[in-house]
């Protein structure tokens, strides 16, 4: 970020309560503009190797799109690449602008950004692969619930679609996860248990929803195993609620809806994985 001991992104504070903040929404209105130019610098020297087009979309965050030109490659595999200004903090922790959630959305404080805990994630599941039983099904009981909420996604109307896909984030399904890990013996995650434990962390985020508290996982717990070692600044940091941007009649709404896909589980993944019901993809 610094240059010749100025910031790159001038123009991007405000003031919030009397003092500056960078703000995370004008960083990214910035780091968006560089993209473009960018782009139209690298997109006709490319031009015969593939094609490069950039989207943009409410609550993500801008994607580059590669498409190979078939007559260049033998293999014609499209990439799509999430491009996300941060800014590092050490020991692999960076601050990410957060993107707009869209109309139905409301607005985030401006000088709000988000915390990428990558690496100590990554050391979190290390240890965890070290203690739990070789065959642990964790994993896996993340990614069916992920595709069930994807599934349900497929019939609800907005706004409700777009609260369900909000309140139920991949980081607050994750969050909810390490927390019940950390809750009972790690034998009990062995894969004959599967279904029993998928079912346990539909509960207890049901049970988060309705108290409306759901704690973020790396900032001020003070149950994190010593095998993952964290700055003392996240350590000593104020408790953070996930579901406090959220009021209690959406989170009751997809506390509700949670249990219903639940019990409806087999009859959800027959019907919304059928080709006609799943939405077509945005175009760059």
């Amino acid at each position: 970020w610094p240059r010749r001991g100025r910031p790159v992104a001038e123009g991007c504070c405000e003031e919030l309560r009397g003092r500056s903040h960078l703000s995370s929404g004008l960083v990214l209105r910035w780091f968006q503009g560089h993209l473009q130019r960018c782009l139209g610098a690298v997109r006709y020297r490319l031009q015969e190797r593939c094609r490069v087009s950039l989207s943009a979309c409410p609550g993500h965050p801008p994607t580059l799109h590669i498409l190979p030109c078939s007559d260049y490659v033998c293999c014609h595999i499209s990439m799509a690449v999430r491009l996300i200004p941060a800014i590092p903090l050490g020991d692999a922790l960076y601050l990410t602008a957060l993107p707009p959630q869209g109309p139905q959305a409301p607005p985030a404080p401006e000088g709000l950004w988000g915390l990428n805990a990558s690496r100590q994630e990554q050391r979190l599941l290390s240890w965890l692969k070290e203690q739990a039983p070789a065959s642990s099904c964790h994993l896996k009981c993340l990614q069916i619930l992920k595709g069930l909420r994807d599934l349900r996604g497929q019939g609800l109307e907005e706004p409700f679609c777009s609260q369900w896909g909000r309140v139920l984030s991949s980081y607050v399904l994750k969050t909810a996860l390490f927390s019940l890990l950390l809750q009972g013996p790690l034998e009990a995650w062995d894969e004959r248990f599967l279904v029993e434990r998928l079912e346990d962390l539909v509960l207890y985020l049901r049970d988060c929803l309705r108290k409306q508290v759901l704690m973020h996982f790396f900032l001020g717990n003070a149950s994190l195993p010593e095998a993952v070692a964290l700055p003392r600044f996240l350590k000593e940091a104020a408790p953070v609620n996930l579901l406090a941007a959220f009021d209690g009649p959406t989170l009751d709404l997809v506390a509700f809806q949670l249990i219903n896909t639940w019990i409806q589980a087999p009859h959800v993944i027959r019907m919304y994985s059928s080709p006609r019901y799943l939405r077509p993809a945005l175009t760059p």
